[in-house]
């Protein structure tokens, strides 16, 4: 008797020939997938020193939807030092140390989101009140220097506005597999989303940056996503199936055909810890007050522990 052949590896939920690993972790997925944004919300006594049952929940909620809220009891009014040490020691509980060498950032690597006239910040939305559309932190960036995950701190709220949406990039990959997969691979093609360069403030040249809206994280082969909903200085790869799906992508988003979406405004002591979400803002107006302020890091890892590997073993 000939041996028994050896079993085939599983290529897992985001290789479109695999198709029983997606059906099973699609079902998995949207069963767990949070309906209402209360569900993102975890409670915690100190910002800077998490309890093992809220690093737990945080971490349970990162699993199934990639994101999750925290309310820190101890941090509803400071934007100081010790607010700041508290951000990134709450980072370091999920091994998020190592912060994105960003150009606006300050020595601990934060940077502060506010409405400013600093030459290093003038001209960029997030500076200013204005809405921002639809998009992952640093969609612009060169392949290989892919944003993995972010954290949003918010020391003060505006007076009105200032509410965030937010959707898992995973939802948004089982609505566009399942309605066509030729749209999954479109998007991730290597050349799929072109960024032109771009001169900043300082007279440098941020280099034109082609790469996959979809691609896996290379260390865990979690999805990944990079996506702007912007209408201009953005190129799409001149194919059927690209401009399908990025249609497709725009009726999801922008025109709100999409049931998951969340949205939440964050308040003082609050912060959403995530692997790069896709997120938009509405615009806001500040009051008499200092305004809006929000502390802003990114990495280049995800969150330790979120993986889908990881995840389908805590499964």
């Amino acid at each position: 008797m000939s041996p028994s052949p050896a079993p085939t590896a599983t290529k897992g939920p985001f290789d479109l020939d695999d198709v029983a690993s997606y059906a099973a972790w699609r079902e998995r997925k949207l069963a767990e997938y949070p309906r209402q944004v209360s569900e993102l919300i975890t409670p915690v006594e100190r910002l800077g020193s998490l309890g093992p049952r809220e690093a737990r929940r945080i971490l349970d909620l990162c699993r199934r939807c990639n994101m999750a809220v925290y309310a820190a009891t101890d941090s509803k009014h400071a934007d100081d030092a010790a607010t700041r040490a508290g951000i990134r020691a709450l980072a370091a509980t999920f091994g998020l140390g190592l912060v994105e060498d960003h150009r606006s950032a300050e020595d601990d690597g934060l940077v502060a989101i506010e409405v400013t006239g600093e030459a290093s910040k003038r001209g960029f939305i997030p500076y200013t009140t204005r809405p921002i559309s639809w998009h992952t932190d640093g969609y612009y960036n060169a392949p290989g220097q892919d944003i993995l995950a972010m954290l949003l701190h918010c020391a003060r709220a505006a007076e009105d506005g200032g509410i965030n949406a937010l959707l898992d990039p995973e939802i948004a990959y089982i609505r566009l597999r399942d309605h066509d997969a030729t749209l999954i691979a479109a998007l991730m093609h290597p050349e799929a989303m072109t960024i032109p360069e771009a001169r900043e403030e300082d007279g440098s040249i941020r280099p034109t940056s082609t790469g996959p809206v979809f691609f896996r994280d290379p260390k865990t082969g979690s999805l990944a996503m990079r996506y702007t909903a912007r209408a201009t200085n953005i190129a799409w790869r001149d194919d059927a199936d690209t401009t399908r799906a990025v249609a497709m992508l725009d009726r999801l988003l922008r025109h709100g055909e999409e049931p998951l979406i969340l949205h939440h405004r964050l308040e003082p002591g609050q912060g959403l810890v995530c692997n790069n979400v896709l997120h938009t803002r509405t615009a806001f107006k500040n009051g008499d007050g200092p305004g809006r302020l929000l502390y802003r890091a990114r990495y280049r890892r995800r969150i330790a522990g979120s993986g889908i590997g990881e995840a389908l073993a805590a499964a």
